[in-house]
């Protein structure tokens, strides 16, 4: 029997980021996740931007991990109209406020700074399309659901989250949508973690399901061993303090900062670290180095015991040369020190945020190095990098790329392709898989990979429609 149910690929169709996806289903209106694009100019992003339906008809959002990509739209749900309850685990519940206000203030900050260089030039002014109180109106909305327990939110529906293994309460959406004698199991994969990621546990395998939402980030290659990655970390790391200059991480606050931390704290263990200074450059990374704290109960024993941990310890005490830098002035002060350190910042790809003003003092000096630790999406000036651009504006003046730049994959908080086939070759019941959040080239490999093992999977492009 039908369902009477459909399912709109509203974003990450045939891109990495901008997770969105809306279920209709017995009169009511689900989103899976309520993401932004990365990359994207936040404020033309949040005053241009239209939602694929109208947020106030919207009675539910279930959230699969608190990533700005996966979460960052929320607030402009909420202040056009959307009033229903978000469902997350508890991690991401304690994540969200921390992201989401950071994100509004970043935007607030922007529209002053465009307001007054229009203001200069007689320009008309743009008022705010949504403000903190909006965010703060996310966070109150949200009800938490632990991974394994089962909720029944809506008639005929029902969920439960698996852990993704990705960051801290990061899940596997798995949803029964029931009507009459009919009845399906969909399954939306969430970013799936790399089972070499420190701290997080390996994904949860799923038993059966008739639709899975898979994504591909990396669906056409795998990570290196994560021991080589370790390796060529610590050899970077080598080449620049014997080059007398300084070492510049950049790094996502949630998720990748931490698993920085952990492998420093490791060569520290090892007595592979040079540098003299670590700086955490992050006010959000620190508060949530400081919720990772609360949860390291919760998280892989195994590699903490690695790092020397013991009961009653936080993350920072394995790294007795790191220093938490919140303000402003001990930011800037950091471009003062001419070498012996190693600097982690953000935004992860690079397209705003702290590590853009050091990259603006430090990018010409050959003796400094730049290492990537994670996925740079496309249009961002961490893929220009990376791609070998040698000359970048920042802030208006043309900087010349002489830093060593490092591309080291291996420390990926996503599955690679052969964990991906894992994880959808474990699940029974002949599902029809659809893949999102990856790159067209990366789909199209998985594609064929899943098709020689018998999967069939589709690639759905954005604004299509499935029948449940």
């Amino acid at each position: 029997m039908p369902l009477n149910a459909s399912l709109t690929f509203v974003g990450a169709a045939q891109q990495v980021t901008g997770s969105c996806y809306l279920i209709k289903f017995q009169n009511k209106q689900i989103l899976l996740d309520c993401g932004m694009v990365q990359g994207a100019d936040q404020i033309r992003e949040w005053h241009k931007f239209h939602f694929a339906f109208r947020p106030k008809d919207i009675d539910l959002v279930i959230l699969s991990h608190a990533h700005i990509d996966h979460s960052g739209l929320l607030p402009l749900l909420v202040a056009r109209g959307f009033d229903g309850k978000i469902l997350c685990t508890p991690g991401t519940a304690e994540l969200l406020p921390v992201l989401l206000k950071d994100s509004v203030h970043l935007y607030l900050k922007d529209l002053e700074w465009q307001n007054k260089k229009a203001a200069r030039a007689g320009k008309k002014l743009q008022d705010p399309v949504l403000s903190v109180a909006d965010a703060e109106r996310v966070v109150q909305l949200c009800d938490t659901l632990a991974y394994k327990k089962r909720l029944t939110p809506l008639p005929g529906l029902e969920l439960e989250f698996a852990d993704a293994g990705h960051i801290l309460g990061s899940a596997i959406v798995q949803l029964w949508l029931k009507a009459d004698k009919a009845m399906r199991k969909l399954v939306f994969s969430g970013d799936l973690g790399n089972p070499a990621t420190v701290l997080m546990h390996d994904p949860t395998d799923i038993g059966q399901a008739d639709i899975v939402l898979m994504e591909s980030t990396y669906g056409n290659r795998n990570h290196q061993n994560i021991d080589n990655s370790l390796d060529e970390l610590a050899q970077a790391l080598e080449q620049a303090n014997k080059d007398g200059g300084n070492v510049f991480i950049p790094a996502f606050a949630l998720g990748r900062s931490q698993e920085i931390l952990y492998y420093l704290a490791l060569l520290h263990h090892q007595g592979r670290l040079k540098q003299r200074m670590v700086f955490l450059d992050s006010p959000m990374a620190i508060s949530i180095t400081n919720i990772y704290n609360d949860y390291l109960h919760n998280l892989d024993q195994k590699d903490l015991a690695a790092i020397g941990f013991k009961k009653g310890m936080q993350l920072q005490d394995l790294l007795p040369m790191l220093r938490l830098t919140e303000s402003v002035e001990e930011s800037m002060a950091i471009n003062r020190v001419s070498g012996g350190a190693i600097i982690i910042a953000g935004s992860g790809m690079c397209n705003g945020g702290r590590i853009v003003h050091h990259m603006k003092h430090n990018l010409w000096k050959s003796s400094n190095h730049l290492i990537f630790v994670g996925f740079q999406a496309y249009g961002t000036l961490g893929r220009r990098l990376v791609d070998g651009e040698r000359r970048v504006k920042l802030f208006g003046q043309e900087i010349m790329v002489k830093a060593k730049v490092h591309t080291i994959g291996g420390f990926s908080a996503h599955a690679g392709q052969s964990e991906l086939l894992d994880w959808a070759q474990a699940i029974g019941g002949q599902p029809q898989f659809y893949l999102v959040h990856g790159e067209p080239e990366a789909q199209a490999v998985l594609q064929q990979e899943l098709a020689q093992l018998g999967i069939a999977a589709k690639i759905p492009a954005k604004g299509d429609v499935i029948e449940l």
